[in-house]
C-alpha cells in the first residue's frame, strides 16, 4: 500500500466514525439507520475502502456500542465491505450484502442480547430496513457522484 491508499483508508475510517458518533441517536439500537453505512458503497470503487470501513466501524462501536457491537458489528461491516468489492460488477447486488449481513448479524444480536423485549425477527427487519435506506438511498447516489469525480481507482 502506498501513502495515498493508507491516507484514503484513514480518512474513510474517520468519516465513518464521526458520522456514526455525531448521529448516535439514529446509529444505534433495535431501530436504527446508521447513515455512515452509506459509505459501504465505496468498495464498489476501491478495495482500499474495506479496511477503512472496518476500522471506522470499530472505532464508533468502541465509543457507542457493546462488546457485541465491537466484535460482531465490526466484523459484519468487514464482511459486507469485502463482498461489496467482490461483487462490484453488479452494484445493486453488491449493496445487498451490507443490508442482509447487518440485518441478520446485527439485528440478531440486538434481538438476542440487547433488546430482550423485542422479537429477534423484528430487530432483523428494522436493522435491515435502516441498512437498505443507508445503502441504496444514500450509498448508491454517493457512489454515482464519486464515480464521476474519481476517474480512476484510489
Amino acid at each position: 500500500m502506498n501513502l495515498k491508499k493508507i491516507t484514503f483508508g484513514a480518512v474513510l475510517a474517520a468519516v465513518y466514525a464521526v458520522l456514526t458518533l455525531v448521529l448516535a441517536p439514529v446509529s444505534m439500537g433495535a431501530v436504527q439507520c446508521r447513515i455512515s453505512e452509506a459509505l459501504t458503497a465505496l468498495p464498489l470503487l476501491t478495495p482500499v475502502a474495506i479496511p477503512g470501513l472496518f476500522v471506522g466501524c470499530l472505532i464508533a462501536n468502541i465509543f457507542l456500542g457493546s462488546i457485541y457491537d465491537m466484535v460482531f458489528g465490526s466484523l459484519a461491516t468487514l464482511l459486507s465491505a469485502f463482498l461489496t468489492y467482490r461483487f462490484r460488477k453488479n452494484k445493486w447486488l453488491a449493496l445487498f450484502f451490507p443490508v442482509i449481513i447487518n440485518a441478520v448479524i446485527v439485528g440478531g444480536y440486538i434481538g438476542l442480547f440487547l433488546s430482550p423485549g423485542m422479537p429477534v425477527w423484528l430487530c432483523m427487519v428494522t436493522v435491515g430496513l435502516g441498512q437498505a435506506v443507508a445503502c441504496y438511498g444514500l450509498g448508491m447516489p454517493l457512489y454515482n457522484i464519486l464515480k464521476k469525480i474519481l476517474k480512476k481507482e484510489v
